[in-house]
C-alpha cells in the first residue's frame, strides 16, 4: 500500500530502497531526496530527539556504489518522469525537488570514501538534470569535518553548488553532552565549523527542545550567542542559521522528557541572533 507523504513521515523504507527515500521537508518547503549512507542504524552522536529506531553508537557500513547509482538513476525517473507524485499524494504546490540531501539513520560523514560518494551523487543527480536547479545539502553533526576524506567531499559538494547544514544544538559542553551525548568539546566543534565554512557554503542546524520542562535555559542561550560572535571574530563566513524544534515522537530513552519549544521563544531566540548580523530561518 502506498503511503501519503507528509512532513510528518520520515520513514527512510517509505519507496522501498535501501539509500534513496523521498521526504517532504518542511525546512525545504517541498520534495527533498534523502541518501541514507548509515542503513545499520549506528551513528557516533546520540541525540536525545532522535527518531531512528535501535540507533546504536558506530560509523556507516561500507557502500555499494552501483546499488547507490542505480536507485538514484531510478528513483530520479520516478520523480521526473513517473507517476510519483500522484502515487504518494503530494499536493501540487510541493511538486518539486528542492534538494538532494545526504542525512539519514546516522552520521553520513562516517561512511568510507565519503568523498567518492558525494562525487557519484552529484554526477547521476547532474546527468538527471536536477542540478543546478536543486540544492545539494549534507546534514552532518560535524564532528569528522577534521578527515581528510570528509574535506575533500565538501569540496565535491561546493563544485555542485551544494552547501553543509552543521548540526549546533548546544554551545556549552554540558548541553552537548546531554542533549547529543557528543563526546567532543564545544571547542572541537568551533575547530570544524570553521574549517567546513572555509571550504563549503555552511549554515548552522539547531533543534531547541524542552528538556524537563526548562524551556530554554539563559545560559544555554548567551553560551550559543558567545559563540556566534567568536566566529565572527575569527571572520567565519557563516551562510546562516536554522532554528526549529522537534516535530515527531524521540525513539530515545529520553523521549518522556521532551516537548517542544514555543514558537515565540524560537521567533525571540532568532531575534537576537539576526542582530549579530546572521540571516535566520525558523521552523516548527
Amino acid at each position: 500500500m502506498t503511503s501519503i507523504l507528509t512532513v510528518n513521515n520520515h520513514s527512510r523504507d517509505v519507496a522501498g530502497l535501501k539509500y534513496v527515500y523521498p521526504v517532504l521537508s518542511r525546512r525545504a518547503g517541498g520534495l527533498s531526496i534523502g541518501i541514507n549512507f548509515n542503513t545499520n542504524n549506528a551513528c557516533n552522536w546520540r541525540c536525545i530527539y532522535c527518531q531512528v529506531p535501535d540507533l546504536k553508537i558506530g560509523a556507516a557500513p561500507d557502500l555499494d556504489f552501483q546499488l547507490l547509482e542505480d536507485e538514484l538513476r531510478f528513483f530520479l525517473g520516478e520523480v521526473l518522469q513517473g507517476d510519483f507524485y500522484d502515487r504518494f499524494q503530494v499536493e501540487e504546490g510541493q511538486r518539486v525537488i528542492r534538494d538532494i540531501a545526504i542525512s539519514g539513520n546516522g552520521e553520513p560523514t562516517s561512511v568510507r570514501d565519503f568523498d567518492k560518494a558525494v562525487a557519484l551523487i552529484g554526477k547521476v543527480t547532474t546527468d538527471a538534470g536536477v542540478f543546478p536547479q536543486s540544492h545539494f545539502v549534507l546534514i552532518t553533526n560535524g564532528s569528522l569535518v577534521h578527515r581528510p576524506n570528509v574535506q575533500n567531499g565538501l569540496k565535491v559538494l561546493k563544485k555542485y553548488g551544494g552547501e553543509v547544514w552543521f548540526k549546533l544544538d548546544s554551545a556549552t559542553d554540558q548541553g552537548r553532552a546531554l542533549i547529543n551525548n557528543a563526546g567532543k568539546s564545544r571547542q572541537s566543534c568551533v575547530e570544524n565549523l570553521l574549517l567546513s565554512a572555509r571550504i563549503c557554503p555552511t549554515k548552522l542546524q539547531t533543534c531547541l527542545v524542552d528538556y524537563d520542562k526548562r524551556g530554554l535555559p539563559v545560559e544555554e542561550k548567551d553560551a550559543y550567542l558567545d559563540l556566534l560572535r567568536n566566529i565572527k571574530e575569527k571572520d567565519c563566513d557563516l551562510k546562516g542559521v536554522m532554528l526549529y524544534t522537534i516535530a515527531r515522537p524521540s525513539l530515545q530513552p529520553e523521549s518522556g522528557r521532551l516537548e517542544t519549544l514555543p514558537m515565540d521563544v524560537l521567533n525571540a531566540f532568532a531575534g537576537e541572533i539576526r542582530r549579530l548580523g546572521l540571516d535566520v530561518l525558523v521552523s516548527a
